[in-house]
């Protein structure tokens, strides 16, 4: 398997599977001391935040938020 000039990298489908890794899955990469690379997919995090602001997406000026201050409208997003 080679890298492209871009750094790109197909990953196979059945590692793909394996893995659990679907079109838009989020991944971290993680160098190791003995210079192995390993690829894992990333969970809740990105996810909650991503839903979170989605619920929010275009809303701005809806009547839910007006004369909300900041430290509510930030745990709002947080859940």
């Amino acid at each position: 398997m080679k890298i492209t000039s871009k750094g790109q990298v197909t990953i196979p489908q059945s590692v793909r599977e394996q893995a659990g890794l679907h079109p838009h899955s989020e991944v971290e990469f993680e160098v190791r001391e003995n210079g192995d690379v390993v690829i894992r997919a990333i969970t809740a995090p990105a996810a909650t935040a991503r839903s979170a602001f989605e619920r929010v997406r275009g809303s701005a000026n809806a009547a839910q938020f007006k004369g909300m201050g900041t430290d509510e409208f930030m745990a709002f997003l947080r859940g």
